[in-house]
């Protein structure tokens, strides 16, 4: 099995991005599965076509995407990407798209195709934060969750994909007050736990994730 990892770039004036530092930290195998890492751009349809071009160069298996939720204070896993984006600030490329659909022929939304009950239960049992995210918001993360969804419906059937979002680092909150963070260590380990069960669990567990609100 091929698992290709994907983590974005620094935006929005930081100068370092937990999603693609931790991605580079991941080993090369887990659970037998080959880890692939790529590194994309924290922009709408660039992203796309980098994770297009690799996915045909190395037909990997799963596509898992990581991306920073500044704020957030634990392992979030999606559930859902949904089909428009309404960018709040621009992306790296400058371009702030407003109401916009990602993929105009494409379903209003799009589940993730992971186990993502188990890898929250499973990023748990090691004692790390996580929880199931109904939301990935209408910027970059949500355009590759459902825009990598859409590819794989539409272009590579029967490939799995998904999208997980981690916190700040603690050195990127010292001048953010009360804002939450997790150490590189523990957003590598969580994401090797992650992998691990995505690789085992063939079908999610059924406990519940939701929320009220």
């Amino acid at each position: 099995m091929k698992i290709l990892v994907t983590g974005f770039d620094p935006f929005n004036g930081e100068s370092i991005n937990p999603a693609i530092e931790s991605v580079k930290r991941l080993p090369d195998t887990i659970a037998g599965a080959e880890i692939i890492k790529l590194e994309i751009p924290t922009v709408c349809h660039k992203s796309l076509r980098v994770i297009k071009e690799a996915i045909t160069k190395y037909n990997p298996d799963i596509i898992l995407s990581i991306g920073q939720a500044g704020g957030r204070p634990d392992i979030t896993v999606e559930r859902i990407g949904i089909n428009i984006d309404d960018c709040r600030i621009p992306d790296n490329d400058g371009q702030q798209i407003i109401d916009e659909p990602i993929f105009p022929d494409g379903p209003a939304a799009y589940f993730s195709a992971l186990p993502i009950k188990a890898i929250v239960a499973e990023i748990q049992k090691k004692n790390i934060p996580a929880s199931v995210s109904n939301t990935a918001g209408t910027f970059v993360c949500n355009h590759v969750l459902y825009g990598v969804r859409h590819i794989c419906e539409t272009e590579f059937s029967g490939k799995r994909s998904g999208f997980i979002h981690i916190p700040f680092l603690p050195e990127q909150v010292i001048n953010k007050k009360n804002m939450p963070s997790m150490s590189l260590d523990t957003i590598v380990k969580a994401l090797t736990v992650a992998i691990k069960a995505i690789v085992e669990y063939k079908d999610d567990i059924k406990v519940t994730g939701g929320a009220t609100h």
